[in-house]
């Protein structure tokens, strides 16, 4: 059910780095990764699994939205995510 915003302290922008400025142009990256790196976290970086639910919920947006700018690549295993990169990166 929608909230109003009064409801809130504070509402913040909701901007978001461009592929060119969170990913490095000759690297690919899981949507795990990803969702870390827009925190300011390492991508490698341990998380509880209820905190990385809610990151999630901002990165699948991001690649959504940022498509037309990425690459993808398939999981180097059955059991292994797929994988991110910037798409003009040589």
């Amino acid at each position: 059910m929608p909230v109003p915003k009064d409801d809130f302290d504070e509402l913040l922008p909701c901007d978001f780095p461009t592929p060119e400025k969170l990913l490095e142009p000759d690297q690919m990256y899981t949507l795990y990764e990803i969702a870390r790196l827009m925190q300011g976290l390492d991508a490698d970086a341990a998380l509880e699994e209820s905190t990385e639910a809610v990151l999630l919920d901002w990165a699948i947006p991001w690649i959504v939205y940022n498509g037309d700018d990425l690459v993808i690549a398939e999981p180097q295993s059955d059991d292994e995510p797929g994988y991110y990169g910037v798409k003009n990166a040589e």
